[in-house]
Order: C-alpha cells, then sequence, then structure tokens
C-alpha cells in the first residue's frame, strides 16, 4: 500500500492568508500546508491492471493536489467528516468523470450523506433543471460504524472518533490506520487499532482546542496505540516542521514525526 498525504494542514491552510509570522512567511516547504487529505494505492484491483485508488476527503484543494500528485484516477472516496475543510473540493472529482466515464462510489456516515446532499444538492437532484457542465458522478453508500468492508483487496473499517461532540470515522485500512480532527478516540476504537503499522493522527498545535489534539495530546494517543510509524497532520500555522519535529522527539521515545503535503508512506 502506498499512501500520499495530499494537504496536511487545518481548515484556513498554512499559510493563512493576511499572516506574516514566520510559519506562513517561512521559505521550507515543509511548512506550507493544503487542507486535509490523503490518497492511496492499494495492491489489487479486480482488472489487476492499476492499483485500486482511494482518496480520503475532498478538501477545498483537490484540484491542485491531484495535479500536483499527478492523480488520474480515484476508484472510491472515503469520507470522515462533513466539514467544509474536508467536503469543498466535491466539484473537483468531475474530471476523473470526465476521464472514467464512471460514478465515483463515495463511503461515509449517515450523517455526512445526509449534508452532502445539502451542500451539493445541484449534483444529487433528480431535477433536469441544472447547466453549465456535467454533474459530478459520486455514488453516495452510508456505512456503518465499526462494520468492515473490503475495497481493492484490503479489509476497510470505520472507527468513530469525536471531534468535540461530534461524532466522525477514522479509518483502519489493513494494517494502516488514518484519523483525523479527532479531540478524543473511544476505547472500542481503540480496541480496532491496536496491532497497526503506520498511524496519521491529527495534532492541531501546541495549545488546547476543544475539537482536536493538540501536539502533546496526539502523542500521548501515539503512546496508547503504540503503532510502529506515526505522522501528524492537520497541523495549524502555530507549528513549525523542524521545531515540531523536535518537541516531538522531547515527549516520546517512539517513532513519531510530522506528516508534510507530498510525503510518500509505503506499508
Amino acid at each position: 500500500m502506498k499512501i500520499t498525504l495530499l494537504g496536511t494542514g487545518t481548515s484556513t491552510g498554512v499559510p493563512v492568508p493576511g499572516c506574516h509570522c514566520r510559519v506562513c512567511a517561512s521559505e521550507d516547504p515543509h511548512n506550507h500546508r493544503l487542507r486535509t487529505s490523503a490518497f492511496l494505492e492499494l495492491a489489487s484491483t479486480a482488472e489487476g491492471t492499476r492499483p485500486f485508488s482511494l482518496l480520503i476527503d475532498t478538501s477545498p484543494d483537490l484540484r491542485a493536489q491531484l495535479l500536483r500528485s499527478r492523480i488520474e484516477n480515484v476508484d472510491a472516496v472515503l469520507y470522515t467528516h462533513n466539514h467544509a475543510d474536508h467536503t469543498h473540493g466535491f466539484d473537483d472529482l468531475r474530471p476523473i468523470n470526465f476521464l472514467h466515464q464512471t460514478p465515483i462510489p463515495a463511503y461515509c456516515s449517515s450523517d455526512t450523506a445526509s449534508k452532502l446532499r445539502q451542500s451539493f444538492a445541484y449534483a444529487f437532484s433528480d431535477e433536469s433543471s441544472y447547466e453549465g457542465g456535467m454533474l459530478p458522478q459520486v455514488a453516495l453508500r452510508v456505512v456503518p460504524p465499526y462494520e468492515p468492508f473490503v475495497l481493492g483487496g484490503e479489509t476497510i473499517r470505520p472507527l468513530p472518533v469525536m471531534h468535540g461532540k461530534m461524532e466522525i470515522f477514522g479509518y483502519r485500512i489493513g494494517t494502516f490506520a488514518y484519523i483525523t480532527d479527532a479531540s478524543l478516540i473511544p476505547e472500542r476504537s481503540l480496541g480496532f487499532l491496536q496491532g497497526i503499522d503506520t498511524l496519521v493522527l491529527n495534532a492541531l498545535r501546541e495549545r488546547g482546542h476543544i475539537t482536536h489534539f493538540t501536539l502533546e495530546s496526539a502523542v500521548g494517543m501515539v503512546e496508547l496505540i503504540q503503532p510502529r510509524k506515526t505522522y501528524f497532520t492537520h497541523m495549524s500555522h502555530e507549528i513549525e516542521h523542524e521545531e515540531g519535529n523536535a518537541k516531538i522527539r522531547a515527549m516520546s521515545s517512539l517513532d513519531i514525526e510530522l506528516g508534510y503535503d507530498g510525503l510518500v508512506i509505503t506499508v
């Protein structure tokens, strides 16, 4: 399995428009963070001709992310939740439809499916009055919490986590797990994270936040889960890349580092 972190920034991205802090002004490309999403290439397909390609979330920066990573196919989408920074690149799936002339299945919770139908009603309406080009062809597929399903030869399990008071999905995909926007991982979900090889987990900043793990609390979760390797994502401009890694090393002896846009991980 090959994972590309397409975006590792929080809802504003980094640099933040109008901000002149040292991270936003940094010339280090590791500090330039598009909104959070990821792309997975799974080992097998029904046809056996190419990897099964799986997109996690459609960030508002999706077009730029697809171009930068030269992604021309998406076989399916996994949605973590319905917030704008994770869904509002929805319309950028249209070029994939142009190329392959087939609907893209999108897996999500019932609540996320309902919100997507509201936010992008033009794409799901039966009315023929929409003008201006081809609509996104996306087939929503509701998956229950904890119930596994198989895509591309890998077992995928939606794992509920708490984003403040809101329940959203993380995903375990084989021996890899992806969790973003969490502030708490319930005991049952923690149980399904045991034995994973690689974890991508959100770590917003050092200061406290009611809906996201901080750098310190994210490290604490990694200490509980004990994966072989961890990368942090969904980071704000309050975390400088090299300094953040140094602080992580001071907190834990586990193999943890900040992710960055374009990072390719092999599991």
